[in-house]
């Protein structure tokens, strides 16, 4: 049996154009992980991804994901509520091309619905145009995403550029 998703390309290509999030009521701070640690990334992967059917790193080895992480375009940054891990976002930076993806972004399951997603997604976005002649962030999103996964992207001021539809 096959199925239809829709995947949706957006772009946000000035902070200006930033809808940022009010800060959440909970102590919250987001870091850069430093040393680069594979093992944060496949945590997050394999726990944010679950119900969202992000199967294609769960075949890699621990060389793949040290590989992955360790790459010097990709950056990992981590939400902590107080001391626990409470989301992710992973960026690949292509600086080349004046642009950077949000390859990855998400929440562990306990904390959606606290309004931590817009503000990490907020966040995320002012890193991306911290860095010197930025002129693009993007990302995509599918139909097994979270449910407000879209919505948060479009509420920030991100625009879609792309959609498809892909017969699975």
């Amino acid at each position: 049996m096959s199925e239809n998703i829709t995947r949706n390309y957006l772009e946000i290509k000035s902070i200006n154009a930033l809808n940022e999030s009010i800060s959440p009521k909970l102590e919250c701070s987001i870091n850069l992980v430093k040393p680069d640690d594979f093992q944060i990334n496949k945590f997050f992967y394999k726990n944010v991804g679950k119900k969202h059917r992000w199967t294609d790193r769960l075949i890699w080895s621990d060389s793949d994901w040290i590989k992955y992480s360790s790459d010097k375009k990709v950056e990992t940054h981590i939400l902590k509520v107080k001391k626990d891990l409470a989301g992710y976002f992973e960026l690949i930076c292509h600086l080349d091309l004046q642009e950077i993806e949000i390859a990855y972004f998400g929440l562990l399951e306990e904390y959606h619905n606290k309004k931590l997603g817009g503000y990490l997604l907020s966040a995320a976005i002012k890193m991306c145009f911290d860095k010197k002649d930025i002129k693009r962030v993007w990302v995509h999103t599918c139909t097994f995403d979270h449910t407000n996964a879209l919505k948060n992207y479009l509420a920030r001021g991100m625009k879609i550029y792309k959609k498809e539809t892909i017969k699975i």
